[in-house]
Formats: C-alpha cells, sequence, structure tokens
C-alpha cells in the first residue's frame, strides 16, 4: 500500500476564543505576562477603559486608556464585542480585531470581569471560559490591599462583589487557582486547558 499523498485522519484543530475571568485582584494580568512568555500562538486582545490608568500599567499593552467620549463613539458604531460598567468605569472589547485573528486561524485570549464573561457566554457560548481565583478569600483580600489603588471603601466593595462573582462559577468550564509564589503554575494549567480543548473529537464552532 502507498501512503504517498495521503490525505489526514483528523483535519486541523479550530481556533478558540479563550475568556479568562475571575475576581478583581486575582492576577489575570500577571497570568496574561506569563502567557506572552510561553511561546503559545496567542493573539492577546486588549480592552478598551475609560479608568484611568495604575503606575503599574502600561497603555496598549494592559488595556487601551480613552475618553468616555471615545468609548461612546465605539459603541455607537458597533465596534464591541461586549462591554460593561464595572466599579464606575466603562470596559469593552473590540469585535474587529478578534474576527480578523480567528479567521487566520488563531487562538484569541480576552481578559475581562465576570458581567463581561456572561454577556459573551450568551452571544459565542462555544468560547472556553475560564475562571482565576485565589486560593482563599483572605488572599484576595491582601493582593488588593497590596495595590494600593482602592479606598477602604472601594476595598469592600470588590470583596463584597468578589463574593457574588464567585456565585457565578458553574457559568465556566475551568476553573484556575493562582497560588502565591506559584504563578508558573497558573499559566501551566492554562497551557494544558488549551492543549485538551485542541485534542476534543468535537471541537468548538465560533461564528463572529
Amino acid at each position: 500500500m502507498s501512503y504517498e499523498n495521503r490525505s489526514p485522519l483528523v483535519p486541523p484543530p479550530k481556533p478558540l476564543l479563550i475568556v479568562l475571568s475571575g475576581l478583581s485582584g486575582g492576577g489575570k494580568d500577571t497570568v496574561l505576562t506569563g502567557l506572552r512568555q510561553s511561546g503559545l500562538p496567542l493573539e492577546i486582545s486588549i480592552s478598551f477603559t475609560t479608568r484611568a490608568r495604575r503606575a503599574d500599567e502600561k497603555d496598549g499593552v494592559h488595556y487601551h486608556f480613552i475618553s468616555n467620549a471615545r468609548f461612546q463613539e465605539l459603541i455607537n458604531s458597533n465596534q464591541l464585542l461586549e462591554w460593561a460598567t464595572v466599579y464606575g468605569n466603562r470596559y469593552g472589547i473590540s469585535r474587529e480585531p478578534v474576527r480578523q485573528a480567528l479567521k487566520s486561524g488563531k487562538d484569541v485570549i480576552v481578559k475581562i470581569d465576570v458581567q463581561g464573561a456572561a454577556t459573551i457566554k450568551k452571544i459565542l457560548p462555544q468560547a472556553v471560559f475560564i475562571f482565576l481565583a485565589t486560593p482563599y478569600m483572605e488572599e484576595l483580600e491582601k493582593r488588593l490591599k497590596q495595590r494600593r489603588t482602592e479606598t477602604p471603601a472601594e476595598l469592600e466593595l470588590r470583596l463584597k462583589t468578589a463574593a457574588e462573582e464567585l456565585e457565578k462559577l458553574p457559568m465556566f468550564d475551568y476553573i484556575v487557582v493562582n497560588r502565591p509564589g506559584e504563578i508558573d503554575r497558573a499559566v501551566a494549567d492554562i497551557e494544558a486547558i488549551i492543549a485538551a480543548e485542541k485534542c476534543r473529537v468535537t471541537p468548538r464552532e465560533l461564528s463572529l
């Protein structure tokens, strides 16, 4: 039997839209930095936000920091895949870069709050939804305090919101625990999730 010009037994895996969400202060940005350095062929979508830039953040890396007026323009012209108001600030994901990356066969990961993840779940249920959490609520409180970006009242609100967001866990496909000093482990868990998704017998079908 000749094996020349043989056809593959299975088609190549389809591109994934990975939604990384979870608790504020859970370490989503740190995990994304680890994924950037991992060498995975991932397109990381950068969200727009109207909130002020923190001292350790870079425009175009952590977020695209824009004015309320510019954000409203993006809404009015239907350029956002989803958007939400969180803690008094607006956040949104640009639709076209995500669509183009998926169309070209690239996996795309978006960082988003739990409210935004719920919106994407409704319009794109075949995305991969990952919830990033700290091992304990005390650890989350410690990280939020170390950021020194919230007033005591804002900190209390974030912790209350975190408890409410934990109730949304059934909406997600996976949970990854970001333990203190073990960021590499959290990154490796997400890499394993992506590898497992590529091995699905029935791939996720995305339409954007």
